[in-house]
């Protein structure tokens, strides 16, 4: 019997939001439910993507052209796409990712004023057209992620790389970052869910379950009241 194909979600939004959080607790949660889920992230997600992701993001690069940023991205999506997404997909499973084309879109095309044109381009030609079944984007207030992305990141023990090289940037790249997430979120409202981050993590989780429930699961369960914008 051929196996069905699974579910592709993507997590997007400012660093420092809480999409790493959030990803860990719909995991979670549909683990108890009976779903075969994996977990991963961009940059990054294979032993190459880690090692592209480490010069990414690390502060010493300040330097890197953002074309060539944008290249290292599509490499190691590529790569990801090959070796992790793809196959699991393939096997029915739920792939939970923090990040994919549209943060390439919101930082290179939106913060870099490289433009959404050359990115989708590049995903056309190096992803094979393939598209997340369903993304929340985390929609949270500029000021507030920026801070806490840095202090993570200066006070993480744990953490083997320097990622303070995108946190370095000006308010205005990151509202322009915020507002490319926006526009794609109106462009494409059949695939991206908008969910206000700017609350405490409970209800947060709960919206976000309750849209994966309604738009891929079946169930008419309405989300917790208030969230979305």
């Amino acid at each position: 019997m051929t196996t069905a194909r699974g579910k592709f979600i993507t997590i997007e939004g400012l660093d420092g939001c809480g999409k790493s959080t959030q990803l860990e607790r719909l995991a979670v949660a549909l683990r108890k439910q009976g779903m075969n889920v994996v977990t991963t992230r961009e940059p990054g997600g294979t032993a190459i993507g880690e090692k592209v992701r480490a010069v990414l993001l690390d502060s010493r690069t300040a330097g890197l052209d953002p074309w060539a940023e944008l290249a290292l991205m599509f490499a190691a999506r590529a790569q990801h796409i090959a070796e992790v997404i793809r196959p699991a997909l393939e096997r029915g499973k739920f792939v939970l990712c923090d990040r994919f084309t549209d943060s390439s879109e919101a930082y290179q095309g939106g913060g870099r004023q490289l433009g959404s044109e050359p990115v989708l381009t590049l995903h056309r030609t190096l992803c094979g057209g393939l598209q997340p079944d369903l993304t929340i984007l985390m929609d949270s207030d500029v000021a507030a992620s920026v801070e806490r992305a840095r202090r993570r990141n200066q006070q993480n023990p744990g953490q083997q790389h320097d990622e303070n090289r995108f946190e370095s940037e000006s308010r205005a790249f990151f509202e322009r970052v915020r507002g490319t997430f926006l526009a794609i979120a109106e462009r494409e409202p059949q695939r991206v869910a908008v969910v206000n981050a700017r609350r405490q993590p409970d209800p947060v989780s709960e919206e976000i379950l309750g849209i994966v429930r309604e738009r891929l699961l079946g169930s008419k369960e309405t989300p917790a009241a208030g969230g979305r914008r």
